[in-house]
């Protein structure tokens, strides 16, 4: 394991959900990537797709922190994930934005690769709808990646509050719920981060940067075990 710690963030490629346009959620992707890089993390980005990733436009605003900005320069060339797929990293990484729901959740080849990071004990990070990424992924015994784990996502609640509960391909509380997982949540855009174990997941927005720490501290005890 490189022994300073390496991190593959995986973003989405879709840039509409139906007739909604969507993407990625800044705050969920430049956050975290910026925590990592501060703990002195190698950071890899990568999509389905590679080249430039989509932001969901509504998670930009007035009055965010500039270096978020800086942050979404790496999103106009990201790696395609079929290129990464076998390297080893310390962490895999899902941030949300409701991308993740029409291509992560259905990816084969992110599928494989988290059944990799599963047997060789990476961690596994995923934030608000980043868990979408999770559903298709399982054990080596052909059990749902998810079963039997405790964490979190964006809540039916959340989604209804948002107004996308009809447009959403799936309530993401319900199937992670259907495949075994033993959910959690606080109250609506609250920040909320649950570990188990080598799995790290956050709720919602508002739980980026309590999330990106918790994969920190996650990491960094795994690199200790390893060295």
């Amino acid at each position: 394991m490189n022994q300073g710690g390496k991190l593959l963030m995986v973003v989405t490629s879709a840039k509409a959900m139906g007739v909604h346009r969507t993407g990625l959620w800044l705050e969920e992707f430049a956050a975290p990537y910026l925590l990592f890089l501060q703990a002195g993390f190698e950071v890899v980005v990568a999509s389905p797709l590679g080249g430039e990733a989509p932001i969901d436009p509504r998670s930009v605003a007035v009055g965010q922190p500039a270096a978020w900005q800086k942050a979404a320069e790496v999103l106009k060339q990201t790696r395609k994930l079929s290129e990464v797929e076998r390297e080893v990293f310390d962490a895999i990484i899902l941030p949300g934005g409701h991308g993740p729901m029409v291509d992560l959740a259905k990816d084969e080849a992110l599928a494989a690769l988290l059944q990799r990071a599963d047997v060789d004990g990476w961690v596994i990070g995923a934030v608000c709808h980043g868990p979408a990424g999770l559903v298709r992924a399982q054990k080596e015994d052909g059990t749902p990646l998810v079963a039997g784990r405790r964490l979190t996502g964006f809540t039916n609640a959340e989604e209804r509050m948002v107004q996308l509960e009809e447009a959403v391909p799936f309530l993401l509380e319900n199937r992670l719920k259907e495949l075994g997982a033993h959910y959690e949540h606080s109250k609506p855009w609250e920040a909320f981060v649950v570990r188990d174990g080598s799995l790290v997941t956050g709720q919602n927005p508002q739980s980026s940067e309590a999330f990106a720490k918790e994969v920190i501290v996650a990491v960094k005890e795994n690199i200790c075990v390893e060295c």
